[in-house]
């Protein structure tokens, strides 16, 4: 069978206001196997025409819906393999759902929609129509998140027993909702976000964490959110207890306005055996600490022998040569190929199991419980979904 390049689709993404499309562009052309192939990159129908040719897409469209509806009618072989979907919340669903129902798989950004009963409504149609589909928790494209996950399944720090999460950022520290930033205008706003703003932007990052590398689900939440800046409507700092699927504890913390932090986000993973450290400051690298022994340190690179199969084909470039944001996006954008490819009869590494569309829907219920909890000053609340 003839390998052709995959061919993408996007919606949103376009202008200059948009911070996640030109990523994700980066990161599906980085490995020349897959080209920008048809664009709805805009809400207004005039703007999304111009942005999809100024991208040098080969087709544009001027609203999602047609852009489904156009490519699912062309021959096979012809049409999108997928779409990648970089709006705000609120328009994850819709385009979703078309594509699901198109047989068009479906790389989607986080958090999945605004709402669980819409993220189960979505969760349906994708198992009905049975199409590839992958959330983009871009942390858990870096290798040595990969690895971290493979090495808490190995038993390597034995059985876990807590699990440490975090994500601050400090650049909702003032109101810039109020001084025209698009980017903090929908996601400070409950209509675009959803119900939580930090812990819908990050703290879904770090709650990720917890499923992704430790493999446990939270089972009840006490949380504590807070809007810091006076006059912003969502969180901006977000604090989660969890009781966890194996009775460990679960921490989460995210913050918008810890001034001087960069995107710090990270794990801790505590086992009866060991522990294994994550940070993002720090992202070629994986610390494994035992009781009255000195600190391992995994790192990054094709050559070191101890990064296992499963993980190999994920990495581009020798040890020393760092491989950071762009490249743990396009290994989402990999996984995903790699299963449609896979699906065809085509030769291609297995993928790894990246998240996906239930992945998704336990971030929402998560999130719901939270919100429900912090509305409750803390109080203990069931997480309705742990798929």
């Amino acid at each position: 069978m003839k390998r052709c390049k995959m061919r993408v689709g996007m919606v949103g993404g376009g202008g200059g206001n948009s911070f996640f499309g030109a990523p994700h562009r980066r990161a599906i052309l980085m490995d020349n196997s897959a080209e920008l192939t048809a664009g709805a990159l805009r809400s207004d129908p005039a703007a999304a025409l111009a942005s999809a040719e100024e991208l040098f897409f080969e087709r544009g469209y001027g609203h999602w819906g047609d852009l489904v509806a156009g490519e699912a009618a062309r021959p096979e072989g012809d049409r999108i393999d997928y779409l990648t979907i970089v709006t705000p919340n609120d328009a994850h669903a819709g385009p979703a759902e078309a594509a699901a129902g198109a047989g068009i798989g479906v790389l989607c950004e986080k958090p999945l929609t605004t709402t669980l009963d819409e993220a189960r409504r979505l969760h349906a149609a994708v198992q009905a129509a049975d199409v590839p589909f992958v959330v983009a928790h871009t942390y858990t494209g870096y290798p040595m998140v990969m690895l971290a996950r493979q090495l808490v399944r190995d038993g390597l720090i034995g059985e876990v027993r807590k699990v440490e999460a975090w994500y601050p950022q400090g650049w909702l520290a003032t109101r810039r909702e109020a001084e025209g930033s698009k980017q903090a205008s929908w996601r400070t706003d409950p209509a675009q976000a959803g119900a939580s703003g930090c812990g819908g932007d990050i703290g879904s990052h770090a709650y990720e964490f917890i499923r992704f590398v430790a493999s446990l689900r939270a089972v009840r939440v006490s949380a504590r959110m807070k809007s810091v800046v006076p006059g912003r409507a969502l969180d901006d700092d977000f604090g989660v207890f969890a009781e966890l699927d194996n009775g460990a504890i679960g921490v989460v913390s995210a913050s918008q306005i810890t001034i001087g932090a960069e995107n710090d986000n990270g794990f801790r993973v505590i086992g009866t055996a060991g522990t294994l450290r994550w940070r993002h400051t720090h992202f070629a690298q994986l610390e494994h600490y035992v009781v009255d022994r000195p600190v391992a340190i995994y790192r990054a690179g094709v050559d070191y022998g101890y990064i296992p199969g499963s993980i190999r084909p994920y990495l581009r470039m020798p040890q020393g040569h760092p491989e950071g944001f762009h490249e743990a996006l396009a290994n989402l954008h990999r996984t995903i190929e790699w299963t449609i490819r896979g699906r065809r009869g085509e030769e291609a590494p297995k993928p790894f199991d990246h998240p996906g569309i239930v992945d998704g829907v336990a971030v929402m219920a998560f999130l719901e419980a939270s919100v429900a909890s912090a509305r409750e000053a803390g109080a203990w609340v069931d997480v309705p979904f742990n798929g």
